[in-house]
């Protein structure tokens, strides 16, 4: 089943049940990690996990995500310091690139809605407390009655290629130094295509033609969604800026190196052009 098929299954929902549901599967969360059990890779707890680690004890917030086929998913914020046994808390990026198609989406969801819910607590207007919707996502002030949405901010990335070479770069704030794709915010009053064509050149100096849409995954760092392209390399020579890039080359798709983990749509989009010149010398 393609991941594309798991996400139709997914219903999304926003009525918050008054206690801690007797089935369905919560995402745990404790600040900006994920709690799963020890010794386990999955994020789902079941609700007697909840009770038998007395999570429930610990819970600050709860939130419905959704149904996933026809099951209810819960997200469950702990209070940030406790000391629990038997479970471990890991970063979310590392969260993400371990877990399969389905629980990643799920994990971006509840992150970002987490955070979103965090700093939306006070009007930005007036100061007045902000009331969750019962009927949709979106927080409300019933004092100057302006609404907030979750953000969500949209990001290029993008694979350049020339032939079988592809444009890979190192960025400033890389947690680790891999090389991966370009990638970069679209601005205010800006098309994705223009975004595109915009961030490369400033980052690495050159000209591209033929965008061509590939795939796009939410990142939650913290309100991203991804919009994944290739694009074609048209003129000009390389020349990071040295602020976000600090390394940019052209490697053979068969070349062995470095680059962004899996799970990750960088990495999608590395392997999609791999694949293509597999038999390339």
């Amino acid at each position: 089943m393609s991941r594309f098929t798991k996400a139709l299954e997914f219903v999304p929902a926003v009525e918050r049940p008054d206690r801690l549901a007797d089935s369905g599967r919560f995402l745990v969360f404790s600040g900006d990690q994920a709690v799963l059990m020890a010794g386990t890779v999955t994020c789902l707890w079941t609700p007697s996990q909840i009770q038998a680690y007395a999570l429930d004890s610990q819970v600050q917030e709860t939130m419905m995500l959704g149904y996933w086929q026809g099951v209810p998913i819960q997200v469950l914020r702990l209070a940030e310091g406790q000391e629990l046994s038997g479970v471990q808390h890991l970063p979310l990026r590392q969260a993400l690139l371990g877990s399969d198609a389905l629980l990643q989406g799920l994990l971006a969801r509840a992150a970002q809605l987490l955070r979103w819910a965090q700093d939306h607590r006070f009007c930005s207007r007036c100061g007045a407390p902000l009331q969750d919707s019962a009927t949709e996502r979106l927080r409300c002030c019933h004092a100057c009655h302006l609404d907030f949405y979750p953000r969500i901010n949209p990001c290029v990335i993008v694979l350049v290629h020339r032939g079988p070479y592809m444009l890979l770069a190192q960025g400033q704030r890389f947690p680790r130094p891999f090389l991966s794709c370009l990638a970069g915010f679209v601005e205010a009053g800006e098309s994705v295509e223009e975004a595109i064509h915009r961030e490369i050149h400033e980052e690495v100096g050159i000209y591209v033609q033929n965008l061509y849409y590939v795939d796009s995954q939410p990142w939650p760092f913290p309100h991203s969604l991804m919009l994944g392209f290739e694009a074609e390399y048209l003129s000009g020579d390389l020349q990071p800026d040295g602020r976000e890039i600090v390394r940019a080359e052209w490697v053979h798709a068969q070349a062995v190196v470095d680059t962004a983990p899996p799970g990750s749509i960088a990495h999608r989009l590395i392997e999609r052009h791999r694949l293509r010149f597999a038999h390339t010398d």
